[in-house]
């Protein structure tokens, strides 16, 4: 499960939250259950991104209570907060792809953190680079990809453990509607596996074509819910 109880968070100047910076999330409340898949959609510069970060616990409210796979992020000691991360599977949007990795190895890094056996890994990486199209790209670096190529790359790292949360920031911002579908598809099938969803994007044909509740944010605000 996913809870913000009145959640706000401020801008960072210098890594401190001061008085009199301005508040990019604002009195947040809502909660997402164990399973559920919920679109994150608003404007450019709404605060989609500063809320998924929330979530992934790269950022910290300076005021309200935040509980993120029934944990509460508040009190949770550094080396517990790591391993919660391992729980949580990030689609970023400028993708963070290590430059000196192979493609494989990228999407094998998870993985290995989890110290999974190699044969599991070569099985599953594999399977996962065939159904995103990039079987034939196993020894690329990712500056010799297309942006494209480098988001299924970064949605293929981000759910090759099937984690227990998947948060995609603008997962399909650079894929053609093709991909998108393919994407989309791997997405929801992991939902119905019992992975908690949240994706972020201002494609509303997306959110047309694959109908689940809305959190709607405007300037910080949560305007809408379901």
């Amino acid at each position: 499960m996913i809870r913000f109880v009145d959640v706000w968070l401020k801008y960072r100047h210098n890594g401190e939250a001061s008085a009199a910076s301005a508040d990019v999330i604002s009195g947040m409340s809502f909660d997402v259950p164990d399973g559920g898949f919920r679109w994150l959609t608003g404007a450019s510069g709404a605060g989609k991104t500063s809320l998924l970060k929330l979530m992934y616990l790269a950022e910290h409210p300076y005021r309200g209570r935040i509980e993120i796979l029934g944990i509460p992020a508040a009190r949770i000691s550094r080396r517990e907060a790591a391993m919660l991360r391992r729980r949580i599977g990030v689609v970023y949007q400028d993708f963070r792809l290590l430059p000196h990795l192979s493609v494989y190895d990228n999407v094998a890094l998870p993985m290995r953190l989890a110290r999974r056996p190699e044969k599991q890994i070569r099985s599953d990486v594999s399977e996962l680079l065939h159904w995103v199209g990039l079987s034939n790209k196993l020894d690329r670096r990712p500056n010799e990809l297309s942006g494209g190529e480098q988001q299924r790359i970064a949605i293929a790292r981000a759910v090759v453990v099937q984690p227990h949360l998947l948060l995609a920031d603008e997962p399909t911002g650079n894929l053609d509607d093709e991909q998108a579908d393919r994407l989309m598809l791997l997405i929801t099938s992991l939902n119905r596996l019992g992975t908690t969803v949240v994706v972020a994007t201002h494609n509303l044909s997306l959110v047309r074509n694959y109908p689940a509740p809305c959190l709607e944010i405007s300037g910080g605000r949560l305007v809408h819910e379901g």
